[in-house]
Formats: C-alpha cells, structure tokens, sequence
C-alpha cells in the first residue's frame, strides 16, 4: 500500500569506537519506521558516513562530510564512548565538529556519553580530552547516557517522538507539478416527458447535454462552446457568453441535434489561460 510521508534525514554522528551502539541507534530508527511511519506519515531515514557518503574529491574528508551529512540532515544523534575522535582543521574532533556545525543550524541535536566499563586498553589521552568536551558542552544543554544498546534504543525513540511533536510537520502532500487547464468531456442524454396526446398518452423527447470538467489545477478563463464544423448536426444551445470554469469544476453544456446536420459531433472549447487564447475539439457523438 502507498502513503504520503515526510522524510526526515537523521544523520549518525560518533568517533570510531562506537560501532555497537551506532548500530543499535540505526536499528531504532528502523524499528520505528516499521511502528510508526504509516500512521504518522513520517519516514526517518538513517544517514552514517561509513554507508551513506559518497566518496569524492576536492576538499578535507570531514568537509565533504559536513557536506552531505550534517547540512543534509534533519536530525542528529551523536554518541561517545571512551575516545573523542580524530581532530580536523576546525576543531578537536570530526564528530565535534559535525555537532558545532549542527547546533549553528539550529538542528536537534541529541548528545549521549556511555557509562558502560571502559577497555583495559583505552587511551588515556583521548578518554581525558572526551572528558574535557563534556564538562564544556554541559553549558549548552541537556546531556544523555546509555549503559546499554537496549537502554541506548529506548532513549532513541523518546527523543524522536519529542522531536516530531517539535518540529509539527504537518500534513504531508504530493509536490505534484501544476497541470494547467485540462478539459474531461462527458456527452449525457436523459428521457423526459414533452406533452400528452388526446388519449392521455405521453409522449417523449431526448434531453442532450455535455459536462465539461477542467480536471486541472487553473482556471480556465473567457471559456465558450460551439459545434465545429462546415455542417454540423449538434447545436449548442448554451449562452455564448465567455464564462469561467475554475479548477475541478464542472459546467453543463446543453446541445439538440438537427437533421440536415451532416458532420460529426464535436464540441469545440475556447478558453484563455495565462493571457494566452486556447481552443480543443472533442468528439461526443
């Protein structure tokens, strides 16, 4: 079944020693997907550099990462485990630098620091600089702690309900192109009573119209009807006034048939639209 959704980018953002709980926040977002997204009408789409980026040249790897994941992306979730990550050009770390430049765009940001033990091999280096940028980043906010990927995964789907009631996307629409005037053609005819005869008899005549719709999305503007033709046998028995025929509306055309008629039934449609005159025949007998 198909559904109109929002699509939110969330982007994935930690040093390398978190692949674990990397995993746990996409399969979170997964799982929320596979409860959620049809009755909400919102679809989250992972974004991790290690699967998503595309690999390119030109520029400092963590600018082409800023690039295509942080300015890409609606929401971020970071994560720290025991290392701060690799410096860049523009600050202590990539993934510190993925979150400066997230908060400077006014992106929800999500921040969590494990309290799991830490390896007998963990670098004290840069377990003391991870330390460091959290006692800094306290000031800007609220911080979150996992000591699990199943406690990791329960505080993922909090933060993406309080985010989504937030953000209060709205009602999801199709990004359709617009159609123009479009004209849909629909001959009817309907059986009535004219008058009765001496014996109480009635007696009938065939009632004719056409409904002419403009399915599309503008106005139709100066519209008028007449039968094309050297000899037509339908006559258009409507005002020949230009009228206006709105979008997804539609107007009654009545028509009669004489005999002397020889040509086909065609209904001819003028109209003008944008300022520019338009005609179309439709063929109705």
């Amino acid at each position: 079944m198909t559904y109109v959704a929002n699509v939110l980018r969330v982007m994935i953002a930690s040093p390398a020693d978190t692949v674990e709980a990397r995993n746990a926040v996409e399969a979170a977002i997964y799982s929320w997907n596979h409860a959620n997204a049809q009755n909400k009408q919102i679809i989250l789409q992972p974004w991790r550099w290690e699967t998503s980026s595309v690999p390119q040249l030109g520029d400092h790897p963590q600018s082409l990462i800023n690039a295509q994941g942080v300015d890409e992306s609606d929401l971020v979730f970071a994560l720290f485990g025991g290392r701060l990550g690799s410096p860049t050009p523009g600050a202590v770390s990539g993934t510190v630098e993925e979150i400066e430049r997230a908060l400077e765009q006014k992106k929800p940001v999500h921040l969590y620091f494990s309290t799991a033990p830490l390896p007998n091999d963990v670098d004290t280096e840069q377990l003391e600089g991870l330390r460091d940028f959290k006692q800094q980043i306290q000031a800007k906010g609220l911080l979150g702690e996992f000591s699990n990927v199943s406690q990791l995964e329960h505080e993922i789907w909090k933060a993406i309900e309080f985010d989504i009631t937030t953000l209060d996307l709205g009602t999801p629409a199709l990004d359709r192109p617009n159609s123009g005037v479009r004209f849909q053609v629909q001959p009817q005819q309907e059986r009535e009573i004219r008058d009765y005869d001496k014996k109480g008899k009635p007696r009938y005549k065939t009632r004719r119209w056409i409904d002419v719709t403009n399915s599309g999305d503008t106005d139709a503007q100066d519209v008028t009807f007449e039968s094309a033709g050297e000899n037509p046998s339908m006559i258009v028995l409507s005002g020949s006034l230009p009228t206006i025929i709105h979008a997804n509306q539609t107007r009654r055309v009545n028509v009669d048939h004489v005999m002397a008629g020889s040509d086909a039934d065609i209904l001819r449609v003028r109209w003008s639209s944008e300022g520019e005159p338009q005609q179309q025949d439709f063929h109705v007998g």
